[in-house]
């Protein structure tokens, strides 16, 4: 995946708002990467023919870890939105 390019606005209010909502949907694109990456692994691991329970143990705590994180940056990002959400409607 290559990096987005960002190309600066003309610096009105309305370009400002737009540059936040477009910020705030490449964190979520990279959000849904994160965590369909983990998936991923979560399947790699439990179809190993010799997992043992502490190592699906270890997994769920990394998985808990990882969402509670991204969880956390999702409210981040919904405060943002909120920032503007009376004005856009």
């Amino acid at each position: 995946m290559s990096m987005p390019v960002i190309t600066p606005g003309d610096g009105t209010r309305e370009q400002a708002i737009t540059d936040l909502i477009e910020s705030i949907a490449l964190q979520e694109t990279a959000l849904s990467h994160i965590l369909n990456a983990e998936g991923e692994k979560m399947q790699a691991v439990i179809a190993m023919e010799d997992v043992t329970p502490e190592q699906l143990l270890e997994l769920n705590q990394s998985v808990e870890q990882l969402v509670g994180s991204i969880t956390r940056l999702e409210m981040m990002l919904q405060s943002k939105l909120e920032l503007f959400s009376a004005e856009l409607s």
